[in-house]
């Protein structure tokens, strides 16, 4: 039967209508697909505003991106997000899915069923469980990061199977199993990075060779040829032939027994006394090693048992679970840890070595150096207002659920009524306040404009998350300094000391302000973000003119060499209005050339920042914009994965390394 034209048109309006409403269907589905995943994890409610009208593809929501009708970027990085990401594995038109600094977790096993992936960003989040095999679907990825999270088992053997891979990050994990040839197989990989797991084995020595040792280190179980532990040998040992086989058909013969026979009869007696001294004369050593040792670890307890009393005679300490009678204290607790992964015990960081690096207004930071090589900084609270438990507890949430890169990580804590105890990342590149202020004098290597200006963009920039995940709540930092400017060993600037000063009466949080404290705190004993907003400023005045604020905390003087009672921000404007402009920076800049202007500018966003009236300050969310504003030379600078540019200046070159993170 032959249709009629009529009959071939309705067939193909009608095919083309089908078509549609499958194309709309599965749009939907897909914006379906990303309300289920907020109703899941956005328990803060930050894409709610964005995320409640309309599609996903049409209303521009925050972090998404389609092409042909589908969600093909889903970039949503550092918003607190807590759940399960089992719902993406519906987006099966994914290219680039950027999670990381979150805290999520459960299992990235669905992630598998997004077989167009090309970029796959999941790291400093809270994912347990193994990498699946399944991940050698994902044949089209590009970049792979699933690095700071509880993953643990061997790397799976799918990864030989990506062979577009240019970049593998699985480092902090709780990986096992031997580091195999499967990533020599991979002819585009051009970053790879192991470290700090639980690998074994001998390492390739291509591998070795093309990406480093430091791709591997922190596995105390890998072996290779030098820096890593040279492998031992590994062949098969010669079976002893007296041993009974496991093959029943080689048993020994009667010969063999004959032999046997004979060699026992042929022992003298003075053979069978010599073998008896000999015995007696082991044992009578082995017997001493034990009592001197068991003598020395007594010895050595009870000398620092007598060092512990003498240095803290003062206070009661807890120990493992029982107080200073022998009693068990009812509210002592174990270290809480804001990830998954339990690193160490509480009886692990006494036992650490410790160096005292500080102290504050709360008492004594020290760096401890675990027995398994890990170092970690522990500030030991001494002078916080007295709170319950409880308190304690909530308190300690709300800081160590703020994760940015820019923001030292509260790692864990613990608490009894008498000791309380923080446990933050390590940073070994000291403090913007060192790198301005030490050695200054002949032999100092200067910290030039590119670093500062760097530094302090990362610093605005944590300390602008702070004020935007604590809007509601009005939480300040509460002491923004240079000594509180930590870099990492990227020489990225880190904000720390977050929220501590609200354990402190506020009278005594403001005074220790010193030099960086708000005009309206001398009167209204109060901590606030227009306070902070005002501390930065002061902080940017002391980058620009290398002069401290404690400095200026009493007099000054002018050009004339007349004392002045003004602190920095004052004695910066009486210089401005004077015409001095040149004499305000600091001379250490002035060998550079060209970034006359971006000084100037600096120093604007610096006086905007201590206007003496509390409405007349911009938000730290305005002074990042600023910062950004002004010119930066990007050939003398490197950018991580969160856009944080990295200083390789010289200052800065003996500890820092330049970083390869890419996005």
């Amino acid at each position: 039967m032959v249709l009629s034209a009529m009959a071939f048109s309705r067939i193909r309006a009608i095919s083309f209508l089908l078509l549609f409403s499958l194309s709309a269907a599965q749009f939907n589905n897909d914006t379906n697909t990303l309300i289920q995943f907020r109703s899941q994890t956005d328990t803060h409610a930050n894409l709610l505003a964005n995320w409640s009208s309309g599609d996903a593809c049409t209303t521009a929501w925050q972090g998404v991106k389609c092409i042909n009708g589908r969600v093909a970027f889903l970039v949503l990085p550092s918003l607190d997000l807590r759940g399960s990401i089992d719902s993406l594995a519906k987006l099966d038109q994914l290219r680039v899915l950027d999670l990381h600094n979150n805290r999520l977790y459960g299992s990235v096993r669905p992630i598998t069923n997004c077989s167009n992936l090309k970029l796959l960003y999941l790291s400093r989040n809270d994912f347990s469980g193994d990498v699946p095999s399944e991940i050698g679907s994902l044949n089209r990825l590009l970049r792979l990061d699933i690095s700071d999270n509880n993953l643990k088992g061997p790397i799976p053997d799918g990864f030989s199977k990506l062979t577009r891979l240019i970049t593998v990050r699985l480092q902090n994990n709780i990986l096992s199993g031997q580091v195999l040839d499967l990533f020599s197989a991979l002819p585009q990989l051009k970053e790879l990075n192991l470290s700090n797991n639980q690998l074994y084995g001998q390492v390739p020595e291509d591998l070795q060779k093309k990406f480093g040792v430091r791709s591997f280190d922190g596995n105390a179980g890998l072996c290779g040829t030098t820096p890593l532990p040279v492998c031992s040998s590994m062949s098969p040992p010669i079976p002893d032939q007296s041993v009974v086989p496991s093959n029943p058909s080689s048993l020994p013969t009667k010969n063999d027994d004959r032999v046997k026979g004979e060699s026992r009869k042929g022992m003298s007696n003075a053979a069978i006394v010599g073998i008896v001294v000999g015995n007696a004369v082991v044992l009578l050593v082995l017997t001493s090693c034990v009592a001197a040792y068991f003598c020395r670890r007594y010895t050595r307890e009870m000398r620092e048992k007598k060092s512990r009393q003498s240095s803290c005679s003062s206070e009661k300490k807890v120990y493992a679970g029982v107080n200073g009678n022998g009693e068990s204290d009812p509210d002592r607790s174990k270290l809480v840890f804001f990830d998954r992964r339990k690193q160490f015990e509480l009886e692990d960081l006494l036992r650490a070595s410790a160096e005292m690096l500080g102290k504050g207004g709360l008492g004594t930071v020290y760096k401890a150096e675990l027995e398994n090589g890990s170092i970690i900084a522990v500030k030991r609270l001494k002078d916080a207002n007295p709170c319950s438990k409880r308190e304690f507890e909530q308190y300690m949430d709300m800081i160590g659920k703020l994760r940015h890169p820019n923001i030292v990580r509260l790692r864990a804590y613990y608490y009894a009524k008498e000791e309380k105890l923080l446990v933050f990342d390590y940073l070994p590149n000291g403090s913007l306040f060192s790198l301005l202020h030490g050695n200054r004098g002949p032999g100092r290597i200067p910290l030039d404009w590119t670093t500062r200006i760097s530094l302090v963009l990362g610093a605005a920039r944590g300390l602008a998350q702070i004020h935007q995940e604590y809007n509601a709540l009005k939480i300040p930092h509460g002491n923004v300094r240079s000594s509180n400017v930590l870099l990492d060993k990227n020489g990225v600037a880190c904000i720390s000391d977050f929220g501590l000063s609200l354990l402190l009466n506020p009278v005594h949080a403001t005074a220790r302000l010193g030099g960086y404290r708000a005009p309206e705190q001398a009167k209204i004993k109060k901590l606030s973000p227009q306070a902070d907003v005002y501390s930065f400023g002061v902080l940017i005045l002391e980058v620009v003119t290398g002069r401290a604020p404690l400095q200026y905390s009493s007099s000054a003087r002018n050009r004339d060499g007349q004392d002045l009672d003004v602190d920095l921000p004052r004695w910066v404007r009486s210089v401005v209005k004077e015409e001095w402009t040149a004499e305000v920076f600091d001379p250490e800049l002035l060998r550079y050339k060209n970034i006359e202007e971006e000084l100037v500018a600096m120093l604007h966003v610096g006086l905007a920042c201590v206007a003496e009236q509390v409405d007349n300050r911009p938000k730290m969310s305005e002074v990042v914009k600023m910062i950004e504003d002004i010119r930066v030379e990007k050939s003398q600078v490197g950018e991580d994965m969160d856009g944080n540019r990295i200083s390789v200046s010289p200052s800065l070159a003996t500890t820092a390394t330049t970083a390869t993170e890419d996005a």
